[in-house]
């Protein structure tokens, strides 16, 4: 409590001191302000799966489909398509009219290039090349795309959010190699970048793109119209939280993707400023990801141990969310998915300190130490970090928690050695798929610093998902890998909880999205 007051202070007083971080009169009427999670530092949309590049590139860039709120998907540059009765040819056509912000219009060319480029950078693009005979132009607009066999995510791929998304860039851009970052940036979308507009660590101006050509449905999601209805958009780089609340208050910014969860009330009262709440896939699912490389947790049964350890209503209780913002969730892919199943979940049902005393001791645990990773600068994860350290030390595990930064423990969790669990959260939109969730999909890869696991009944299963004719089908191979997941403790999720944006209430047309998108905002 002493800590929410405090932010009450600081946030009373940053009003008075925040500098005016817009222009005044009539640019500052026309320009969409609004701050992000973290400044956008890598522009290639390929190069990261960072969300924050992710937010970038659907401002700047378009995509061939894109999900509605119902999470169908929806032709976004492509005008039509066909698929043979085999289901093994697939041909599309460009709408007319699309242009990149240089001025060159967009061909089948192009995105044949942007989309072997963006196979290299994704997992679910890389599955959708190896089952692909051929992928080639077919004259000025049209591109086909021939399977050795039937695949049932071709248009999931296609309009996949899952970062990085398979955005359409110029073709002489797209032969640049997936390892080696892009210099410049042209997209087609709704708004143009240009360096000339970027002042790295303080703000990037994007200008809206008078020569877009929106579809003619109306905003839906991601899916629908894009239109720009503001002149610029005016990204800023505010650190601190509560000085960016402060801002939205004062009316200096005009959105803020993260409102603190301490200052929920506090904005929320406020009246001119609406709190968009997230649910179901807009929602963050946290999850303890363990080293199953290094003693103790190379052993599937003292992983297990963690399943009846974890408290998710503690973890939510400690980041101070009631049940407007958070949920108990054993769903792997997540509650409110389209593959949401509570198969295998029986251990995560009533934690208890003592139940995992008994299972620690049942297991012949050895006193090897558990190194839990803490980052000390993102909210979420820090605390049920902290919290697990708590639980593990009550337990009986011989606990060595060391703080550091979050960018100090994405290099040490490279490493096989030298660390045991931490705590991390991600989006339910790449979360909700077995193909994309990120704890399990590197699953018996090179690529996979997530802890190193690998079950090999799981490689055969993705496989099957990827080929499921129907959803149905899929929810029940996602089924079948959810159960081997919990059955070996690869992966403890800690909560689902939203993390709310607000804006200013002179804003209209917000998509509720946790992808920031602002596209078809009017401001007053």
């Amino acid at each position: 409590m002493a800590t929410r007051r405090w932010r009450w202070t600081l946030l009373a007083a940053a009003a008075l001191v925040a500098p005016s971080l817009l222009p005044s009169g009539e640019a500052r009427a026309k320009t969409l302000t609004a701050v992000l999670e973290a400044e956008v530092v890598t522009l290639d949309p390929y190069f990261t799966g960072a969300y924050i590049t992710r937010t970038f590139g659907y401002a700047v860039f378009d995509t061939l489909f894109a999900p509605d709120s119902k999470g169908e998907f929806r032709p976004q540059m492509v005008g039509d398509w066909k698929v043979s009765d085999d289901r093994l040819t697939w041909d599309f056509t460009l709408r007319e009219g699309l242009r990149f912000h240089d001025g060159a219009p967009v061909t089948g060319a192009d995105v044949v290039a942007s989309l072997r480029r963006w196979a290299t950078r994704s997992a679910l693009g890389g599955r959708l090349m190896a089952v692909a005979a051929s992928l080639e132009p077919t004259g000025e607009r049209g591109f086909r795309l021939v399977l050795k066999e039937p695949y049932g995510l071709v248009l999931d791929t296609l309009g996949t959010t899952s970062s990085p998304a398979p955005f359409i860039m110029p073709a002489r851009l797209a032969a640049t190699p997936g390892t080696t970052q892009l210099t410049e940036i042209v997209g087609s979308g709704p708004f143009i970048y240009s360096k000339a507009d970027h002042r790295p660590g303080d703000h990037m101006l994007l200008r809206r793109n008078p020569d877009y050509v929106a579809r003619s449905e109306p905003p839906d999601f991601l899916a629908g119209s894009h239109a720009a209805k503001v002149d610029a958009l005016d990204i800023r780089v505010v650190p601190d939280g509560a000085t960016a609340a402060s801002a939205l208050q004062q009316g200096e910014i005009d959105y803020m993707q993260y409102a603190p969860f301490d200052l929920l009330p506090v904005l929320g009262a406020d009246s001119n400023l609406k709190i968009i709440d997230f649910t179901g896939p807009h929602m963050f699912t946290g999850h303890y990801r363990i080293n199953t490389a290094a003693k103790p947790f190379d052993d599937p049964a003292i992983r297990r141990v963690l399943l009846q350890l974890v408290d998710q209503r503690e973890v939510l209780a400690g980041l101070g969310l009631d049940k407007r913002y958070g949920q108990n969730c054993d769903a792997f892919f997540i509650c409110g998915s389209p593959y949401e199943t509570h198969v295998g979940t029986e251990l995560l049902h009533d934690p208890s300190i003592e139940k995992a005393k008994a299972a620690l001791q049942a297991a012949h645990y050895d006193g090897t130490p558990v190194v839990v990773m803490i980052a000390n600068d993102l909210e979420a994860p820090r605390v049920a970090s902290q919290i697990l350290a708590d639980r593990l030390k009550r337990a009986g595990f011989n606990v060595d928690a060391q703080v550091m930064d979050w960018a100090t423990l994405l290099q040490r969790r490279t490493s096989r050695t030298g660390w045991s669990v931490y705590g991390v959260h991600a989006l339910g939109l790449d979360l909700s798929s077995p193909l994309t969730n990120s704890v399990i999909n590197f699953n018996c890869t090179q690529a996979n610093t997530a802890g190193f696991m690998c079950d090999q009944r799981l490689v055969p299963l993705f496989d099957r998902f990827a080929r499921a004719p129907t959803r149905d089908a899929q929810r029940e191979v996602a089924g079948q890998i959810q159960s081997i997941v919990y059955e070996q403790g690869l992966g403890i999720p800690f909560g689902q909880f939203a993390q709310p944006a607000a804006y200013r209430a002179s804003l209209h047309g917000v998509i509720a999205s946790a992808i920031p998108l602002f596209w078809n905002i009017e401001k007053d």
